[in-house]
């Protein structure tokens, strides 16, 4: 399968990311209805959105510019192939 190139295609990928992890969290919180589940919850969120940016940013800026992946399993793949060979 190809790269998603359409602009509106790609907004509308971005809505439904939104969409399913606003509904979740909301879900969530409303099954527990306690202060440290939203909390939690917050932090997950953003620590795994700082971790996300950590791949596929800082790491082709400031590490190496020659590590550049469009996804996770792509990125996995090649740490482990090249734990493999050493």
């Amino acid at each position: 399968m190809g790269d998603l190139k359409s602009p509106g295609l790609i907004c509308l990928k971005a809505g439904l990311f939104l969409i399913c992890g606003m509904t979740a969290a909301f879900l969530l919180v409303v099954q527990t209805c306690r202060w440290d589940t939203v909390f939690l919850l917050a932090v997950t969120i953003w620590s795994c959105c700082r971790l996300y940016y950590f791949l596929f940013y800082v790491v082709e800026h400031y590490v190496d510019p020659n590590f550049n992946y469009s996804g996770l399993l792509p990125m996995l793949k090649h740490l482990w192939m090249n734990y493999k060979k050493s």
